[in-house]
């Protein structure tokens, strides 16, 4: 039975979990695939810390070179992550005629046209299930069960700590700094959660989503993102009250040849699926012009979900290597050559209902200059809601707008900001009422 040499570079957490699937799970695998998976190599910096799993040493080693040099080795899988050195060990194996797989979002969200490219060149193919969403099998989704439609959108939960944030701010209270506190006691936050909590880690996967929902070539840069640190528990609390709940969401649409790209926090009806996603858990929902809208939802990390993902690719690719065929299925869903550039929507030109929270003086009047500023924008009021004082003097103004440009918004809120009455700067959360 052919054997297929893998070497892995990274042992970390998932690392880990997939030197443990491919050995509790080898005869299935065998069985499945028609070829056997041998582990031949692991590059570390790392190579005397115990892993909980039982390892032949001479299997180790410190230098990457002896894996990309080794002309035994069919397959490399990275999971160091950043930029670099895995963009490099990422193109020095494929100019080696290596087959790779790879967990790395940031780097496919911002150089994974290079990477398209340079695996074309040399005919191997790149496997990135891990990528996003974890467990959830989104990638292999788009590529081949939904192969037959015109994505027309994708939003998503695509980040654990944010949503585990969110989720305990709604249903027990509290305010972010502390929650956030409490995820990193508890193994749910990184020491520096600045790439979850600020919206950079979704936007990378919202990236690789659009660019194989919609065929194009952006680069993660290209999406507005905000993060959920200025969330407060008011807001919690009276989006709870409208019937919604607020998400930090991942979301994208093609209109007219061009792409919507954004991440921010949002606030989403309570009957909708997306806002039961609670917790550490990820869900990605997609509507396609013939399949209709289905929602994929599962564990978004940890170390065997990442790590059914990153083996589910070692399979897929082992496959090709068996039957000596490659790029069966297109990296990013289309064949290279129809990859396009898009236009990007401006962030200023998005059109959608709005959540405002005015923090205002308790004096008569005040209401009605807000919302002649925004008639003069034309922004139209759909509600508007007065709580009692929680600070002497100071009230707290909700309203809900109908369907507005986000351009005539701002120059709004940075016209009523600047009035006398208002104490702080004005509260807004985008709606999508899906």
């Amino acid at each position: 039975m052919r054997k297929i040499n893998i070497g892995l570079i990274g042992f970390g957490t998932v690392g880990t979990g997939v030197l443990k699937i491919l050995r509790s799970n080898s005869k299935m695998i065998r069985e499945r695939l028609g070829a056997s998976i041998v582990v031949k190599k692991i590059a570390d910096l790392d190579i005397k810390s115990d892993r909980g799993i039982k390892i032949n040493k001479g299997l180790l080693t410190t230098s990457v070179e002896e894996i990309i040099n080794d002309p035994s080795i069919d397959l490399v899988v990275e999971l160091i992550g950043g930029f670099e050195p895995a963009k490099t060990i990422l193109l020095s194996a494929v100019n080696k005629g290596k087959h790779v797989v790879t967990a790395n979002k940031a780097l496919l969200a911002g150089y994974g046209i290079e990477l398209l490219k340079a695996a074309h060149k040399r005919k191997v193919d790149i496997g990135f299930e891990g990528s996003v969403a974890g467990g959830i099998p989104i990638i292999s989704a788009i590529k081949e069960g939904l192969s037959a439609n015109q994505i027309r959108f994708v939003l998503g939960i695509l980040n654990g700590t944010a949503n585990y944030i969110l989720s305990k701010m709604t249903n027990e209270g509290g305010k972010f700094k502390d929650i956030l506190k409490e995820a990193k006691q508890q193994g749910y936050a990184e020491k520096d959660p600045t790439l979850d909590i600020d919206g950079l880690d979704t936007a990378h996967k919202l990236a690789i989503l659009i660019n194989m929902a919609y065929g194009t070539t952006i680069t993660f840069k290209e999406i507005y993102t905000e993060g959920i640190s200025h969330i407060e528990p008011l807001d919690i609390e009276f989006a709870r009250e409208l019937g919604y709940r607020i998400k930090l969401l991942a979301i994208s649409r093609q209109i007219n040849g061009q792409v919507e790209a954004r991440v921010h926090p949002t606030l989403i009806p309570v009957t909708h699926l997306l806002s039961k996603v609670e917790g550490t858990y990820n869900a990605i929902f997609i509507d396609g012009d013939a399949a209709g809208p289905s929602m994929f939802y599962g564990k978004g990390a940890g170390m065997m979900p990442a790590a059914s993902a990153v083996v589910s690719d070692i399979i897929d690719i082992s496959r090709n290597i068996v039957r000596e065929i490659n790029h069966r299925v297109p990296m990013f869903s289309y064949q290279r050559e129809f990859l396009k550039k898009v236009k990007i929507k401006n962030i200023k030109d998005v059109v959608t209902r709005y959540y405002l929270r005015f923090s205002v003086v308790d004096c008569t009047g005040v209401l009605s200059k807000i919302s002649g500023i925004l008639g003069r924008h034309n922004i139209s009021i759909h509600s508007v809601i007065q709580k009692s004082r929680r600070v002497k003097g100071v009230v707290s103004i909700f309203l809900l707008t109908h369907e507005a440009r986000d351009a005539d918004v701002r120059k709004a809120l940075n016209e009523i900001d600047r009035l006398s009455v208002v104490q702080d700067k004005t509260m807004l959360i985008r709606i999508e009422d899906l």
